[in-house]
Parts: C-alpha cells; sequence; structure tokens
C-alpha cells in the first residue's frame, strides 16, 4: 500500500526522490574530491624524493653522515620484499660536496641510486628536461636544473666534485653531466646531483656502503602497518621511518586541509537538510486533508504513522542507490580526466611541486559511507511527518 501511494502523486514523488538523488550525488564528489585531491599531493611528495617509507642505520635521521651508513645486504632486501605490501626497493648512497664548474663552487646534495629500481620508486627518468638517463656502468650524473644553471653547465660539460668520504677520508673526482633533471620542489631543484650507486661508493670511499633502503607500497593506506612489521622484522639496527615522520610539515598541511574541508562538508549536509525537508514540508501541506480525512474516518494515527514510515524508507532508499549509481560515472570520469587549473595559479603550485590537477578518488568506502550519510539524514528528518501525525487534529486538517 505504501509503494503504491508513492505513486498516487507521481510528481510529488519524484521531486522528493530528486532532492535525495542529487543530494548524494553532490556528497559523494565532494568527499571523493578531498581524499583524490590529497591522495595526489601525497603521490607528487612522495614520488619526488622519499618513497612512502625509508628504511637507514639507527641514528641516522638524527645525524645524516656517511658514517652512519650500513652495508647493502640482498638478505635484508629480501625481508623487506617479503612484506606483502612492499612493492619495490632500491638502494641510496647520499651525503654533500662541494660541486664546480671554472670558479663556480655551490655545495649539492650528491644521491647514489641504482638507475634501473629508482626509476621504478620516483619516476627519475620522466624528470629529464636535457640529455639521457643513467645506466648503472656510467661514471657520469645528472644535474637538478637550478644546480646546473648555477654552475652553468649543459650536458656533455664536466663537473668537479670535492667532499668527505666515508671515515674522514678525502673524495674528488670529476663526472660528465649525462642529464639536467627538473623537480617541483624548489629545495632539491637547486641543489641535487645524482650519479650510479657504484661511482657514488668509489667516490666517497664507501665500498659496498649504503644510508637507506627506498620502498614504494601497493597500499598507501596500510603505510603505519607496514612500518611496524618491518621494524620488527628487521630488528633495532634499523630504522623504519614513514614519509609523515621524515616530512611533518607536509602531513601537517594535509590535516589543517582535511580539518577545513569537514567544515564544508558540515555547511553541504546542512543544504542537504535543507533540500530534503523542505521537500517533506511540501508533501505535508498536499496530504494535510488526506491524513485528516483517513484519521475521521477511522483509521488509526500508529497504522498512518507506520504507513508513512514505509514511505519514507522507500523514498529515501530509492533515491539513495539511484545517486550512489549515477555518481559511479560521474567520479569515474573525473578520475581518469581530472580537473586541471591553468594560469598563474597552477605556476604557483608546479613552484611548490604539486600538480595542478585535482582528481576524484574511487575507493568503495565513498559510495557506501556518503550513500549511508544521506540516508540516515533523510530517515531522521522523515521523523517530521510523524510527528505532524501525532499532533494531528483532524477537524482542522480538512478545513480548506
Amino acid at each position: 500500500m505504501a509503494w503504491k501511494n508513492l505513486w498516487r502523486n507521481r510528481s510529488r514523488t519524484i521531486i522528493t526522490m530528486a532532492a535525495i538523488f542529487f543530494a548524494v550525488i553532490l556528497s559523494v564528489t565532494a568527499s571523493s574530491l578531498k581524499d583524490g585531491i590529497f591522495s595526489n599531493l601525497v603521490k607528487n611528495v612522495v614520488s619526488f624524493y622519499t618513497g612512502y617509507v625509508q628504511v637507514h642505520k639507527k641514528g641516522f635521521w638524527d645525524e645524516q653522515i656517511l658514517d652512519n651508513s650500513f652495508k647493502s645486504s640482498s638478505k635484508v632486501e629480501e625481508q623487506i620484499l617479503n612484506e606483502k605490501n612492499v612493492t619495490a626497493v632500491t638502494s641510496r648512497l647520499e651525503s654533500f660536496a662541494l660541486a664546480s664548474s671554472a670558479d663556480i663552487t655551490k655545495g649539492s646534495l650528491v644521491v647514489g641510486i641504482d638507475p634501473e629500481k629508482e626509476n621504478q620508486i620516483t619516476s627519475l627518468e620522466k624528470k629529464i628536461i636535457q640529455g639521457s638517463y643513467l645506466k648503472d656502468t656510467d661514471s657520469a650524473v645528472l644535474l637538478s636544473q637550478g644546480l646546473s644553471e648555477r654552475l652553468k653547465l649543459k650536458t656533455n660539460d664536466t663537473v668537479i666534485l670535492i667532499g668527505q668520504g666515508y671515515h674522514g677520508a678525502t673524495a674528488a673526482g670529476k663526472y660528465l653531466v649525462k642529464g639536467i633533471v627538473k623537480f617541483g620542489s624548489p629545495d632539491l631543484n637547486d641543489k641535487s646531483l645524482f650519479m650510479p650507486l657504484a661511482t657514488a661508493q668509489e667516490f666517497y670511499g664507501a665500498d659496498s656502503m649504503i644510508t637507506s633502503y627506498i620502498l614504494s607500497l601497493e597500499h598507501t593506506k596500510n603505510l603505519q602497518t607496514t612500518r611496524l612489521l618491518l621494524g620488527t622484522e628487521l630488528g633495532s639496527a634499523y630504522e623504519v621511518m614513514t614519509w609523515e615522520e621524515m616530512m611533518p610539515e607536509v602531513k601537517q598541511h594535509i590535516q589543517t586541509d582535511s580539518s577545513n574541508m569537514k567544515y564544508v562538508q558540515g555547511i553541504l549536509y546542512l543544504l542537504i537538510c535543507f533540500g530534503i525537508f523542505g521537500t517533506l514540508l511540501m508533501m505535508m501541506v498536499e496530504r494535510k486533508f488526506e491524513m485528516g480525512m483517513l484519521v475521521s474516518i477511522g483509521m488509526k494515527k500508529s497504522k498512518l504513522i507506520i504507513l508513512l514510515l514505509y514511505e519514507s524508507v522507500f523514498t529515501v532508499l530509492a533515491g539513495c542507490m539511484l545517486g550512489i549509481i549515477a555518481s559511479i560515472p560521474l567520479v569515474y570520469y573525473l578520475n581518469r580526466h581530472p580537473i586541471r587549473i591553468g594560469g598563474e595559479t597552477a605556476k604557483a603550485y608546479e613552484k611548490f611541486g604539486f600538480e595542478a590537477i585535482f582528481p576524484t578518488s574511487i575507493a568503495i568506502s565513498i559510495f557506501i559511507y556518503q550513500g549511508i550519510t544521506v540516508l540516515i539524514i533523510g530517515l531522521l528528518l522523515s521523523l517530521y511527518p510523524i510527528y505532524k501525525v501525532i499532533r494531528l487534529d483532524p477537524v482542522t486538517a480538512m478545513k480548506r
């Protein structure tokens, strides 16, 4: 009877369902956009340099010197890769040196890398703007764009490096500039220099030594769980750190923005409440005479309340289901074709290393959570008609 009752006045039912339908679409799109933007921000930051997780010798992060490096071990790498959530691991040897060209000298971060594995995690090859990528056997380097401009060096020029090697040894060498890389991060772009790991170990006199393992993860939401499992597996000789611990300022920025978005979502839910409540008010005004008539001819208010409850559940549930179904292709499209920002705003984003794009997240939990939230809002607001029935005076209700 409740279902038939809904379609006695098709226009009224369609308007009520439409209010819930668009509320679900709006709620799902806003939530998926929020999650997508933050996920993309993390991906950008992580893909620059740090990776999602790093493994160092205990104490390295507090004192980042070559003497806190450790011997690379295939056994340790195997232990890391045995963790199901880890998809790739690469070794690095990081230290500082003076980079010179003619009379210009500049301090630089020297990073020894495994070219192939490094590219799998940070896509370093895609950041090349001049020249070509490194090979394992090269005695050559990649310069960051800012550093190359300061030293006035181009591809096929020679850079001279002078620094302090392992256990205080003198480190000196000259290397061919094979390519120029550009980073979105100004800090990395102004001082970075990359060379094959074997070349870096030879330069610093640190045979087989590395300062860190960089890890890529399959499920980034299991970040802390992976860190704890690896920490237990590798033991106290190593420290396992997530990008959140290595870059707390970025994590704080995301938390602040996320808190601000909660206020925006709160306003959105408030608007949804007004939209649904408005249609319920309209429905009650239209059906006032009908309800008064039913009660006056002997229908119990309790049965009328149950009837209205069924009608509300059917209406809200149908609106939510249709809204979720309609939002899936929209969110998927915005995930594959994200919103792009142009002009000066885009340049500002790129300056700080962030792509000026806003993709959506296609996590199933978003659709379920937002659908349930709007469903609960709709059902709670449906208590209003019940309240009106309880207070209903049949004589007054039937007056035109």
